[in-house]
Protein backbone atom coordinates (compact mmCIF):
# COMPACT_ATOMS: atom_id res chain seq x y z
CA UNK A 1 0.00 0.00 0.00
CA UNK A 2 1.32 3.45 -0.94
CA UNK A 3 2.01 5.98 1.79
CA UNK A 4 -0.82 8.49 2.22
CA UNK A 5 0.00 12.16 1.47
CA UNK A 6 -1.69 15.08 3.26
CA UNK A 7 -1.04 18.50 1.71
CA UNK A 8 -0.96 21.22 4.37
CA UNK A 9 0.86 24.50 3.76
CA UNK A 10 1.73 27.12 6.36
CA UNK A 11 -0.77 29.46 4.68
CA UNK A 12 -3.75 27.12 5.06
CA UNK A 13 -2.80 25.39 8.32
CA UNK A 14 -5.84 26.90 10.07
CA UNK A 15 -8.32 26.15 7.28
CA UNK A 16 -11.25 23.74 7.46
CA UNK A 17 -9.51 21.52 4.92
CA UNK A 18 -6.39 21.36 7.10
CA UNK A 19 -8.52 20.56 10.15
CA UNK A 20 -9.91 17.43 8.48
CA UNK A 21 -6.40 16.30 7.59
CA UNK A 22 -5.18 16.99 11.12
CA UNK A 23 -7.96 14.78 12.46
CA UNK A 24 -6.81 11.95 10.17
CA UNK A 25 -3.20 12.44 11.25
CA UNK A 26 -4.16 12.39 14.94
CA UNK A 27 -6.16 9.20 14.46
CA UNK A 28 -3.25 7.53 12.69
CA UNK A 29 -0.78 8.50 15.42
CA UNK A 30 -3.24 7.51 18.17
CA UNK A 31 -3.39 4.01 16.64
CA UNK A 32 0.39 3.66 16.62
CA UNK A 33 1.14 4.68 13.03
CA UNK A 34 4.08 6.87 12.01
CA UNK A 35 4.03 9.84 9.61
CA UNK A 36 6.48 12.15 7.87
CA UNK A 37 6.43 15.45 9.78
CA UNK A 38 7.79 18.77 8.44
CA UNK A 39 10.12 20.70 10.72
CA UNK A 40 12.42 23.65 10.13
CA UNK A 41 15.50 21.36 10.23
CA UNK A 42 14.63 18.20 8.26
CA UNK A 43 11.53 16.06 7.81
CA UNK A 44 10.98 13.78 10.80
CA UNK A 45 9.42 10.34 11.01
CA UNK A 46 6.97 10.95 13.83
CA UNK A 47 5.19 8.56 16.13
CA UNK A 48 3.79 8.64 19.66
CA UNK A 49 6.90 8.69 21.86
CA UNK A 50 4.99 6.85 24.61
CA UNK A 51 3.79 3.99 22.38
CA UNK A 52 6.21 1.03 22.03
CA UNK A 53 4.44 -0.11 18.85
CA UNK A 54 5.02 3.26 17.18
CA UNK A 55 8.65 3.35 18.31
CA UNK A 56 9.23 -0.11 16.83
CA UNK A 57 7.71 1.05 13.54
CA UNK A 58 10.10 4.03 13.44
CA UNK A 59 13.16 1.83 13.96
CA UNK A 60 11.96 -0.81 11.49
CA UNK A 61 11.02 1.64 8.72
CA UNK A 62 14.39 3.39 8.93
CA UNK A 63 16.53 0.33 9.62
CA UNK A 64 17.91 2.34 12.54
CA UNK A 65 20.41 0.85 15.03
CA UNK A 66 18.73 0.19 18.38
CA UNK A 67 21.39 2.08 20.36
CA UNK A 68 20.70 5.33 18.47
CA UNK A 69 18.30 7.34 20.68
CA UNK A 70 15.34 9.31 19.33
CA UNK A 71 14.64 13.00 19.85
CA UNK A 72 11.24 13.69 21.41
CA UNK A 73 9.31 16.65 19.99
CA UNK A 74 6.92 18.77 22.04
CA UNK A 75 4.79 21.89 21.59
CA UNK A 76 4.77 23.03 25.23
CA UNK A 77 7.35 22.99 28.02
CA UNK A 78 4.59 21.73 30.30
CA UNK A 79 4.71 18.39 28.44
CA UNK A 80 8.21 17.85 29.84
CA UNK A 81 6.84 17.47 33.37
CA UNK A 82 5.84 13.89 32.56
CA UNK A 83 9.30 12.55 31.71
CA UNK A 84 12.26 14.85 32.47
CA UNK A 85 13.85 16.65 35.38
CA UNK A 86 14.58 20.36 34.94
CA UNK A 87 16.21 21.59 38.12
CA UNK A 88 18.49 24.14 36.47
CA UNK A 89 17.27 27.68 35.80
CA UNK A 90 20.05 28.08 33.22
CA UNK A 91 18.48 25.35 31.07
CA UNK A 92 15.11 27.06 31.38
CA UNK A 93 16.70 30.33 30.24
CA UNK A 94 18.11 28.65 27.12
CA UNK A 95 14.77 27.03 26.33
CA UNK A 96 12.98 30.33 26.70
CA UNK A 97 15.46 32.03 24.36
CA UNK A 98 15.86 29.39 21.62
CA UNK A 99 12.52 27.55 21.55
CA UNK A 100 10.71 27.05 19.31
CA UNK A 101 13.74 26.50 17.11
CA UNK A 102 16.50 24.20 15.86
CA UNK A 103 17.98 23.02 19.17
CA UNK A 104 17.46 19.89 21.27
CA UNK A 105 18.32 19.63 24.96
CA UNK A 106 19.48 16.38 26.57
CA UNK A 107 17.93 16.20 30.04
CA UNK A 108 17.77 13.63 32.86
CA UNK A 109 14.92 11.17 32.37
CA UNK A 110 12.39 10.47 35.09
CA UNK A 111 9.81 7.71 35.51
CA UNK A 112 8.68 5.22 32.89
CA UNK A 113 6.50 7.53 30.78
CA UNK A 114 8.73 6.85 27.76
CA UNK A 115 9.54 3.29 26.60
CA UNK A 116 13.18 2.31 27.05
CA UNK A 117 13.64 1.92 23.29
CA UNK A 118 12.72 5.57 22.70
CA UNK A 119 15.78 6.63 24.70
CA UNK A 120 17.99 3.63 23.78
CA UNK A 121 17.92 2.60 27.46
CA UNK A 122 19.76 5.77 28.48
CA UNK A 123 19.07 7.73 31.71
CA UNK A 124 18.49 10.85 29.60
CA UNK A 125 16.42 12.01 26.64
CA UNK A 126 16.83 14.70 23.96
CA UNK A 127 13.83 16.99 23.52
CA UNK A 128 13.03 19.82 21.17
CA UNK A 129 10.26 22.21 20.18
CA UNK A 130 10.22 22.77 16.39
CA UNK A 131 9.24 26.10 14.84
CA UNK A 132 7.80 24.94 11.49
CA UNK A 133 4.19 26.18 11.54
CA UNK A 134 2.68 22.94 10.24
CA UNK A 135 4.88 20.70 12.40
CA UNK A 136 3.91 22.73 15.48
CA UNK A 137 0.23 22.58 14.56
CA UNK A 138 0.40 18.78 14.34
CA UNK A 139 2.13 18.58 17.73
CA UNK A 140 -0.50 20.84 19.30
CA UNK A 141 -3.38 18.97 17.71
CA UNK A 142 -2.13 15.48 18.58
CA UNK A 143 -1.01 16.72 22.02
CA UNK A 144 1.36 13.86 22.82
CA UNK A 145 5.16 13.97 22.60
CA UNK A 146 6.31 12.67 19.23
CA UNK A 147 9.56 10.82 18.64
CA UNK A 148 10.76 12.00 15.24
CA UNK A 149 14.17 11.07 13.82
CA UNK A 150 14.87 12.05 10.22
CA UNK A 151 12.40 10.41 7.83
CA UNK A 152 14.90 8.53 5.68
CA UNK A 153 16.57 5.15 5.43
CA UNK A 154 19.18 5.15 8.18
CA UNK A 155 22.58 6.33 6.96
CA UNK A 156 21.27 7.99 3.79
CA UNK A 157 20.93 11.76 3.21
CA UNK A 158 18.24 13.26 5.43
CA UNK A 159 15.00 14.49 3.80
CA UNK A 160 14.41 18.22 3.45
CA UNK A 161 11.30 17.90 1.26
CA UNK A 162 8.29 15.58 1.48
CA UNK A 163 9.27 14.02 -1.86
CA UNK A 164 12.48 12.75 -0.25
CA UNK A 165 10.39 10.92 2.36
CA UNK A 166 8.33 9.28 -0.39
CA UNK A 167 11.53 8.28 -2.21
CA UNK A 168 12.85 6.45 0.86
CA UNK A 169 9.80 5.26 2.75
CA UNK A 170 6.83 4.94 0.37
CA UNK A 171 4.89 1.87 1.47
CA UNK A 172 6.88 1.59 4.70
CA UNK A 173 5.06 4.30 6.68
CA UNK A 174 1.40 5.27 6.97
CA UNK A 175 1.59 8.84 5.71
CA UNK A 176 3.58 12.00 5.06
CA UNK A 177 2.58 15.66 5.36
CA UNK A 178 3.44 17.59 2.18
CA UNK A 179 4.40 21.08 3.29
CA UNK A 180 7.11 23.68 2.71
CA UNK A 181 10.71 22.38 2.55
CA UNK A 182 12.88 22.60 5.65
CA UNK A 183 14.38 26.04 6.18
CA UNK A 184 17.68 25.07 7.84
CA UNK A 185 18.20 21.79 5.98
CA UNK A 186 20.32 20.06 8.65
CA UNK A 187 19.38 18.52 11.95
CA UNK A 188 19.10 20.48 15.19
CA UNK A 189 21.93 21.37 17.51
CA UNK A 190 21.94 18.90 20.43
CA UNK A 191 23.07 20.31 23.78
CA UNK A 192 23.86 17.88 26.60
CA UNK A 193 22.57 19.51 29.77
CA UNK A 194 23.21 16.55 32.07
CA UNK A 195 26.62 17.99 33.04
CA UNK A 196 28.03 21.50 33.39
CA UNK A 197 29.50 23.16 31.45
CA UNK A 198 26.93 21.98 28.93
CA UNK A 199 28.33 20.16 25.92
CA UNK A 200 27.39 20.30 22.26
CA UNK A 201 26.72 16.68 21.37
CA UNK A 202 25.81 17.50 17.76
CA UNK A 203 26.43 20.83 16.01
CA UNK A 204 23.58 22.58 14.23
CA UNK A 205 22.22 26.02 13.41
CA UNK A 206 22.46 27.20 17.03
CA UNK A 207 26.18 27.63 17.73
CA UNK A 208 28.32 27.78 20.85
CA UNK A 209 28.57 31.53 20.27
CA UNK A 210 24.76 31.81 20.16
CA UNK A 211 24.37 29.84 23.39
CA UNK A 212 27.02 31.85 25.22
CA UNK A 213 25.37 35.09 24.19
CA UNK A 214 22.66 34.00 26.63
CA UNK A 215 24.84 32.20 29.22
CA UNK A 216 28.53 33.13 29.27
CA UNK A 217 31.15 30.41 29.76
CA UNK A 218 28.50 27.70 29.91
CA UNK A 219 29.17 25.49 26.86
CA UNK A 220 31.99 23.16 25.84
CA UNK A 221 32.61 22.91 22.10
CA UNK A 222 31.56 19.93 20.02
CA UNK A 223 33.90 16.93 20.00
CA UNK A 224 33.13 13.82 17.99
CA UNK A 225 33.32 11.02 20.56
CA UNK A 226 31.43 8.13 22.11
CA UNK A 227 30.96 4.42 21.56
CA UNK A 228 27.53 4.67 23.15
CA UNK A 229 25.82 7.71 21.61
CA UNK A 230 23.74 10.00 23.81
CA UNK A 231 22.33 11.84 20.78
CA UNK A 232 21.60 10.99 17.16
CA UNK A 233 24.48 11.44 14.73
CA UNK A 234 27.29 10.72 17.21
CA UNK A 235 28.37 7.21 16.29
CA UNK A 236 27.28 5.97 12.88
CA UNK A 237 28.07 7.05 9.34
CA UNK A 238 25.23 9.24 8.11
CA UNK A 239 23.98 11.31 5.23
CA UNK A 240 25.85 9.31 2.57
CA UNK A 241 24.87 8.70 -1.08
CA UNK A 242 25.51 5.28 -2.60
CA UNK A 243 28.60 6.47 -4.49
CA UNK A 244 32.00 7.18 -2.89
CA UNK A 245 32.11 10.79 -1.67
CA UNK A 246 35.43 12.63 -1.35
CA UNK A 247 36.16 16.09 0.07
CA UNK A 248 38.41 18.00 -2.34
CA UNK A 249 39.97 21.45 -2.11
CA UNK A 250 39.17 23.75 -5.02
CA UNK A 251 42.83 24.15 -5.98
CA UNK A 252 43.19 20.45 -6.83
CA UNK A 253 39.64 19.73 -8.02
CA UNK A 254 40.51 19.63 -11.75
CA UNK A 255 43.62 17.56 -11.14
CA UNK A 256 41.56 15.05 -9.18
CA UNK A 257 38.92 14.95 -11.95
CA UNK A 258 41.53 14.36 -14.65
CA UNK A 259 43.10 11.59 -12.58
CA UNK A 260 39.77 9.74 -12.42
CA UNK A 261 40.00 8.30 -15.94
CA UNK A 262 37.10 6.20 -17.24
CA UNK A 263 34.89 7.33 -14.35
CA UNK A 264 31.85 9.57 -14.40
CA UNK A 265 32.50 12.29 -11.83
CA UNK A 266 30.01 14.51 -10.05
CA UNK A 267 30.96 17.73 -8.25
CA UNK A 268 29.03 19.46 -5.44
CA UNK A 269 30.39 22.96 -4.91
CA UNK A 270 29.56 26.68 -4.72
CA UNK A 271 28.19 28.30 -7.88
CA UNK A 272 31.35 30.41 -8.22
CA UNK A 273 33.34 27.27 -9.11
CA UNK A 274 31.03 26.10 -11.90
CA UNK A 275 32.98 27.67 -14.76
CA UNK A 276 36.19 26.02 -13.55
CA UNK A 277 34.79 22.49 -13.76
CA UNK A 278 35.48 20.60 -17.03
CA UNK A 279 32.65 19.82 -19.44
CA UNK A 280 31.10 16.41 -19.02
CA UNK A 281 31.27 16.56 -15.23
CA UNK A 282 27.90 16.62 -13.48
CA UNK A 283 27.79 19.76 -11.35
CA UNK A 284 25.32 20.50 -8.54
CA UNK A 285 25.43 23.98 -7.04
CA UNK A 286 25.35 24.02 -3.25
CA UNK A 287 25.36 27.79 -2.63
CA UNK A 288 26.49 31.02 -4.28
CA UNK A 289 30.02 31.24 -2.85
CA UNK A 290 32.34 29.58 -0.35
CA UNK A 291 31.20 31.81 2.53
CA UNK A 292 27.49 31.03 2.06
CA UNK A 293 27.35 28.35 4.76
CA UNK A 294 23.65 28.79 5.50
CA UNK A 295 22.54 27.96 1.96
CA UNK A 296 25.18 25.24 1.66
CA UNK A 297 23.69 23.55 4.72
CA UNK A 298 20.12 24.06 3.48
CA UNK A 299 20.94 22.48 0.10
CA UNK A 300 23.41 19.78 1.14
CA UNK A 301 21.07 16.82 1.49
CA UNK A 302 19.16 17.71 -1.66
CA UNK A 303 22.44 17.87 -3.59
CA UNK A 304 23.54 14.50 -2.24
CA UNK A 305 20.18 13.01 -3.24
CA UNK A 306 20.49 14.40 -6.80
CA UNK A 307 23.90 12.76 -7.11
CA UNK A 308 22.62 9.56 -5.52
CA UNK A 309 20.02 9.26 -8.31
CA UNK A 310 22.50 10.10 -11.08
CA UNK A 311 24.77 7.80 -13.08
CA UNK A 312 28.03 9.22 -11.67
CA UNK A 313 30.57 6.75 -10.29
CA UNK A 314 32.16 9.06 -7.75
CA UNK A 315 31.34 12.42 -6.13
CA UNK A 316 33.69 15.22 -5.13
CA UNK A 317 32.45 17.82 -2.66
CA UNK A 318 33.98 21.22 -2.03
CA UNK A 319 36.22 21.58 1.04
CA UNK A 320 34.73 24.50 2.94
CA UNK A 321 36.85 26.49 5.37
CA UNK A 322 36.37 25.43 8.98
CA UNK A 323 35.12 27.94 11.52
CA UNK A 324 32.29 28.14 14.04
CA UNK A 325 29.75 29.10 11.39
CA UNK A 326 30.62 26.16 9.11
CA UNK A 327 30.92 23.55 11.88
CA UNK A 328 27.47 22.00 11.44
CA UNK A 329 27.81 21.89 7.64
CA UNK A 330 31.25 20.25 7.85
CA UNK A 331 30.03 17.79 10.47
CA UNK A 332 27.47 16.46 8.00
CA UNK A 333 29.94 16.42 5.11
CA UNK A 334 32.52 14.53 7.16
CA UNK A 335 29.90 12.08 8.38
CA UNK A 336 28.98 11.37 4.75
CA UNK A 337 32.50 11.30 3.28
CA UNK A 338 34.95 10.46 6.06
CA UNK A 339 37.85 12.49 7.44
CA UNK A 340 40.22 12.62 4.46
CA UNK A 341 40.53 15.81 2.41
CA UNK A 342 42.32 15.88 -0.93
CA UNK A 343 44.39 19.06 -0.80
CA UNK A 344 47.27 20.77 -2.54
CA UNK A 345 50.72 19.41 -1.67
Amino acid sequence: MDTKVWKISTEDVDSESALQKLKEIKTAITYGEVVGLPTETVYGLAGDATNPEAINKIFNAKGRPSDNPLIVHIHSIKQLENFVEINDSRVSALMEHFWPGPISFILPLKGDYLPSRTVAELPSVAVRMPSHAVGRKVLQFVDVPLAAPSANISGKPSPTDFSHVIDDLNGKVYGVIASEPADYGIESTVLDCTTFPYRIARPGAVTKEDLESVLENSVDAYQMTMDKPIAPGMKYKHYAPRQPLTIVEESVMNWKISEARNKKIGVIAPETTRDKIPEGVKFVSLCMDAADYRNAARNLYGALRIMDKSDVDEIYIYAFHRDEHSEALLNRIYKAAGDEIIKEG
